[in-house]
């Protein structure tokens, strides 16, 4: 198997992370390729037969950005992710202070990556005074706290971790069952961001069409929709993937912290304070009294990031232009798309999959009742 290497940095190492990691642990290196098809035979995706094998066992369905999409241990991903994630398991040697943020795509990932950044590296960044040499500014928060799947692991690499200052700070949309073998060490911490299934489906549907690749036929909205409610869209079903985490936050709140994407829109500042708390860098009096709370907000938020050169015309996931990274971030969006009948069987659903278990969601323009004629799903 191939390794990747990252050089060892002194103390805070992570604000020096997106360089690193672009220029060794993430280039495209032709001898780097030739190394991992050493003695083992590979198809026209760069996978091994034997993988292939594996992976033609898997049930699967029409993908939404590529052909297929996998049922792997129990949720639905591509190849590719699969590959990532097995080494992952097999690889990964968590450290006790670490941090893990968790999501299903299209829920806030971005945000809780740079608020979470941010907050960690506030003393050596300060984001009141920092106007042009914060790490934020001139780096995409997916190059400051990098995907297990997507940049670490990807194509099966094991990365050498070993030059990276705690606590460490990653991210993943694996789904909690399949993470916790991998982060079972006390004193590791998961911060689940969780956005309402309506405007969850509407995002990924735009997300998903606007980076495909060209020999993939679009995927309409009504396809999507009813995709997305079968459970199949990447990660999901999305949930299980919310009430996974949702329980392991209930169990060991210590370990998981659960917030809801709703509620950073209408409250950041509380919901700051209660990450900083939970990651074990609070706030002080002094802090607060500086305005460092309402600086942290005001640097991660939609709008600033978005005009960001860096987010308009760089690459921090695979291929991907940042640009899609950011359309709207708003809430109830979802009521410009879905239509009555659609609201209704996704209301239906939720009531269905995640009735009875305490998690609740608010709809802060009553748009349901709108949509649909009753208000029961307002909370769920």
């Amino acid at each position: 198997m191939a390794t990747s290497s990252i050089k060892t940095m002194p103390i805070m190492a992570i604000p020096n992370f997106a360089i690193c990691h672009k220029l060794e642990l993430l280039k495209e290196d032709k001898s780097h390729d030739l190394k991992r098809q050493e003695g083992v035979v590979v198809d026209e995706e760069g996978l091994s037969y034997e993988f292939r094998e594996m992976l033609d066992s898997l049930p699967k369905e029409r993908g939404w950005r590529t052909r297929y999409l996998y049922l792997f241990q129990g949720f639905w991903c591509q190849s590719k992710e699969i590959h990532a994630i097995m080494s992952f398991q097999k690889h990964f040697q968590c450290l006790q202070d670490d941090v893990v943020l968790a999501t299903i795509p299209k829920s806030g990932t971005t945000w809780l990556k740079a608020l979470t950044f941010t907050l960690l590296n506030r003393h050596r960044f300060d984001p009141v005074s920092s106007t042009t040499d914060h790490p934020l500014l001139t780096s995409n928060p997916h190059d400051l706290v990098p995907f297990f799947e997507y940049k670490l692991y990807a194509n099966g690499d094991v990365p050498d971790l070993s030059g990276l200052a705690c606590p460490r700070s990653f991210a993943t949309h694996v789904p909690f069952g399949s993470l916790k073998d991998s982060i079972d060490k006390p004193g590791v911490k998961v911060v689940y961001l969780c956005r309402n299934p309506f405007d969850t489906f509407i995002s990924s549907w735009h997300f998903i069409n606007s980076i495909k690749s060209e020999s993939v036929s679009p995927v309409s909205l009504e396809e999507g929709f009813d995709m997305y409610c079968r459970g199949v869209i990447g990660f999901g079903p999305f949930w299980e993937h919310m009430l996974g985490y949702w329980k392991e936050s209930l169990k060991r709140p210590e370990k998981v912290l659960f917030l809801r994407y709703e509620d950073l829109k209408e409250d950041i500042e509380a919901n700051l304070k209660k990450l900083a708390s939970f990651l074990g860098v609070p706030f002080t009096e002094e802090e607060e009294g500086k305005g460092v709370v309402k600086a942290v907000a005001d640097l991660c938020s939609f709008e600033k990031l978005k005009m960001l050169e860096v987010n308009k015309s760089s690459k921090s996931i695979k291929n991907f232009e940042n640009r899609h990274l950011f359309r709207k971030g708003e809430v109830s969006d979802w009521v410009n798309y879905l239509s009555p009948s659609q609201a209704e069987r996704l209301s239906a659903l939720v009531d269905d999959k995640l009735g009875g278990s305490g998690l609740t969601f608010r709809y802060t323009k009553g748009n349901i009742h709108e949509a649909t004629g009753h208000n029961s799903v307002c909370q769920f």
